[in-house]
């Protein structure tokens, strides 16, 4: 194994994807939101500088080729676990994750019946673009987590009335209600808005990989 420095990036970012979860293990709300989401976009990143790097150097390697793809499907599968785990299954997040899983697992399984001819499933640039958007869809719902719970700190012991009077504007804001409120509507909206995109990039670029695996899977 050569273990470049884009590969050593690559590693590092499949390690952080669980790293993910355990903040939500051992700190507390909205800490745990605010130390995932630096974690998750630090991981993000790598994922673009591993690949640069490995062609700028020409450094790319077996072992790079091997682990990004597993580092990338690891990093959005536990955000997502992670996401859905904390949203009480809301369906608008349920439903795209449900969609994004099933294809990470049949490209997978298709990838590994193939053996030495997986090499007709290689990434598209529409696979890329889809991780990438996944990335940032995650990345924008971890962020409406952190404008929820100071929205939900903020309003403990307040009556439900005084609240609707702050956001609509009859009582003074004292507490930033109102830019946390409007953090956390825009945020998640966006979020979800951006997964279902993702969902349905997903989906094309998986059926676009059995199509080309059908030949193979004849008798």
């Amino acid at each position: 194994m050569n273990m470049t420095v884009p590969n050593i990036l690559t590693l590092l970012r499949l390690l952080a994807a669980p790293g993910v979860a355990l903040m939500f293990l051992y700190f507390s709300r909205p800490a745990a939101d605010w130390f995932a989401l630096i974690l998750f976009i630090l991981a993000a990143i790598t994922d673009w500088f591993d690949g640069y790097l490995a062609r700028a150097w020409k450094q790319e390697s077996k072992l790079g080729a091997m682990l990004d793809p597993i580092a990338d499907k690891v990093m959005v599968v536990i955000a997502l676990l992670v996401i859905v785990g904390y949203s009480s299954m809301s369906p608008w997040l349920v439903l795209p994750a449900t969609f994004i899983l099933f294809r990470e697992v049949f490209v997978s399984g298709l990838r590994e019946f193939l053996g030495d001819t997986a090499g007709t499933l290689k990434v598209t640039p529409l696979a890329k673009w889809k991780t990438t958007l996944q990335m940032v869809a995650l990345a924008v719902l971890f962020a409406q987590g952190v404008f929820e719970h100071y929205l939900g700190i903020s309003v403990i012991g307040m009556d439900p009335e005084i609240f609707q009077d702050v956001l609509s504007g009859n009582v003074e804001d004292l507490h930033g209600l109102r830019w946390k409120h409007t953090g956390m509507i825009w945020a998640g909206t966006l979020g979800i808005a951006l997964l279902w995109v993702a969902a349905f990039l997903t989906l094309i670029t998986g059926f676009d990989y059995f199509r080309k695996a059908v030949p193979y899977l004849k008798d």
